[in-house]
């Protein structure tokens, strides 16, 4: 590394070193490391501090780019900023010699709810979220969600879903669920895939309510196509 660059390190350095220098913001990225996204009023019970005092360490952990802030409708979430973030802690709680184990925020959605139902027009709920993690795991669509790639075209065209791209609103996106804290499958593809589950009789939906029920031939389904056990 040329020397030219190395005050801009260390600064750089020194700035994600002050940013993890906080036993409170240790214990917002500890909660964090269950893989969900937290509110700021989550996050500062967590860490047992006031909520103008959780927003301003949020900020600092945000400028160091430890995590990630995701605005979904009238709510902010925050989230580690990517894998690499998970294992630099994970590392840090290792050579403390410390059992650690995070606070996990349990989910008020009721059962029922949690495994399936709607989210505008497309799929929510754990069983959605499991779908989108089977389609980054198998490559079908990018890392970020809003791309189908090559494999993907394929794979759902092989299923009897044309993956159209000439549509007015968002193709895909990853779209946060409320009760889970993780992405499901959103955009124009999550609406479409939705349809056609519908309509091979996957799922049923509840007429007035937002529940869905997997039915026995889409839990087969589901398990075959993307090795997604469903209760």
């Amino acid at each position: 590394m040329s020397e030219e660059h190395a005050p801009e390190l260390e600064t750089a350095l020194a700035g994600v070193a002050a940013a993890l220098a906080d036993p409170s913001r240790i214990r917002m990225l500890c909660a964090l490391m269950d893989g969900r996204a937290w509110t700021a009023t989550e996050l500062s019970i967590a860490a047992d501090i006031s909520a103008s005092t959780a927003s301003a360490h949020l900020a600092k952990l945000v400028a160091g780019k430890l995590i990630i802030c995701i605005p979904q409708g009238r709510h902010r979430y925050y989230q580690l900023a990517g894998l690499n973030v998970a294992e630099i802690i994970e590392k840090m709680m290792n050579l403390t010699g410390i059992p650690v184990t995070a606070a996990i925020r349990k989910s008020s959605a009721p059962p029922h709810l949690r495994q399936a139902r709607t989210c505008y027009d497309h799929l929510a709920g754990e069983t959605a979220v499991a779908v989108y993690d089977a389609m980054q795991e198998k490559g079908w669509i990018t890392a970020d969600g809003t791309m189908l790639t090559t494999a993907g075209e394929s794979a759902l065209t092989a299923l009897g879903l044309p993956a159209a791209h000439t549509v007015k609103r968002v193709f895909c996106c990853g779209c946060l669920d409320w009760s889970e804290r993780r992405f499901h499958l959103g955009g124009y593809l999550g609406a479409a895939l939705f349809t056609h589950c519908e309509q091979q009789g996957w799922l049923t939906r509840t007429p007035g309510y937002r529940e869905v029920t997997i039915t026995g031939k889409g839990k087969k389904q589901f398990r075959q196509w993307l090795g997604i056990q469903i209760p």
